[in-house]
């Protein structure tokens, strides 16, 4: 074994029939990452209730802020760029999510800080608090309770809202985000209601149905976009902001659960230059040496080819103020679909559905992220236990 590999285990190729034993899924998922992954829709309710008996509205008492930085790393991150692709263009303010610990240079007594963390001890929340509170900005808090982040909050006097550590940090997506979600509507920047929270929660339930283990792969999407992205280098766009937000989120968990390189974006911007991809050594040269009489379904072992996974918005958005006409959207993601159809290269599409933005947004996410722990465990991989993250934490802390 080499240095460095200890507590590595798999094997390179995926195993389709491991995906329809759910004994065997259940031995390869000791830690529970398909368990957790099906709580989306718990998640938003018991984030909503808890963000209910805070004292948010402190937040409205001075007004609408000048902005408000979203500030975490990792999924913590992504709460921030939901926010903004929920808010719209059309948002009375700057929505900006913060990555690296602090906050922007600028921020002062006329912002918002919003400091999320799952653990509640993160660098990058803890960091933005204690800026936010020295420089008199609002804050808002959103963590594990009893943590590091909670104490920063009480000093600072603001309003923290407890999310109990009930998954990994990349599964507790939702119970990150309602609480964001419901501080920005205490600010007037968000138009998030009950319903929009009831029809999210109920979505991500049945989302949850369709893909559990006890579904065979024909009829579980989430198994048949996993083997469809068996072996290959996903390439992963959104054909719109709320979508693309999906797309990254998608990258996030094909990278941390299975352990695969992505590349994720918005369409967009792919088509005028990343598009290119579907031309390379491993689109469309590729394709074209293949047997045209062989089993489309059958890839060379030594292959390793591009596989393309486009996030619709389906058309829903049409009564929303956008940055573009959806008819654009729509003929742009057309375009690649062809692109993909004449080069050979295999595209997977998935459509959102529902009537809000969240909604939406939660029909994109849901069945990839169950896709990124089936393609780990057909590789036989604990979508858990990351030992280069472990290692790679304790190099950085020595």
């Amino acid at each position: 074994m080499m240095e460095g590999t200890a507590g590595v285990s798999g094997h390179q190729h995926a195993d389709e029939s491991l995906l329809d034993d759910p004994d065997l899924l259940a031995e390869r998922d000791p830690g529970g990452m398909l368990r957790f992954t099906a709580s989306g829709g718990a998640q938003v309710r018991e984030s909503a209730a808890l963000a209910a008996e805070a004292n948010l509205s402190v937040l409205a008492d001075e007004g609408r802020p000048r902005a408000v930085v979203i500030a975490g790393i990792g999924t913590a991150g992504r709460t921030g760029d939901v926010l903004a692709t929920v808010a719209g263009p059309r948002c009375p303010v700057p929505v900006i999510p913060h990555r690296s610990a602090g906050v922007p240079g600028w921020v002062g007594a006329a912002d918002v800080v919003i400091a999320v963390s799952a653990s509640g001890r993160s660098p990058e929340a803890l960091g933005a608090a204690e800026a936010a509170h020295r420089r008199g900005a609002r804050l808002v808090a959103v963590g594990a309770p009893d943590s590091q982040l909670q104490s920063v909050a009480e000093r600072a006097r603001a309003p923290f809202i407890p999310v109990p550590r009930r998954a990994p940090a990349r599964a507790s997506l939702w119970a990150l985000t309602v609480p964001v979600l419901l501080a920005a509507r205490t600010l007037g920047l968000v138009k998030v209601n009950e319903a929009d929270l009831a029809e999210t929660a109920a979505r991500l339930d049945a989302d949850a149905d369709r893909c559990r283990p006890t579904a065979e792969s024909f009829v579980n999407p989430a198994k048949s976009l996993a083997l469809g992205l068996a072996g290959s280098i996903p390439i992963v766009w959104g054909s719109s902001p709320l979508a693309a937000v999906a797309a990254r989120r998608f990258g996030d968990t094909l990278s941390a659960n299975a352990r695969y390189p992505v590349v994720t974006g918005a369409l967009g911007e792919a088509g005028r230059g990343r598009v290119g991809l579907l031309d390379g050594v491993f689109g469309g040269l590729a394709e074209g040496e293949r047997d045209i009489f062989a089993d489309p379904d059958e890839t060379p072992t030594d292959a390793t080819r591009l596989r393309l996974v486009l996030l619709r918005d389906g058309g829903l958005n049409a009564g929303d103020d956008t940055d573009e006409p959806l008819a654009v959207e729509e003929r742009r993601a057309d375009a690649v679909q062809t692109l993909a159809e004449r080069r050979g290269v295999r595209c997977d599409v998935v459509t959102a559905e529902g009537g809000s933005a969240l909604e939406r947004l939660a029909s994109l996410l849901s069945v990839p992220d169950f896709a990124s722990v089936y393609l780990a465990l057909a590789h036989g991989l604990d979508p858990m236990a990351v030992p280069a993250v472990s290692e790679m934490k304790e190099l950085a802390n020595q």
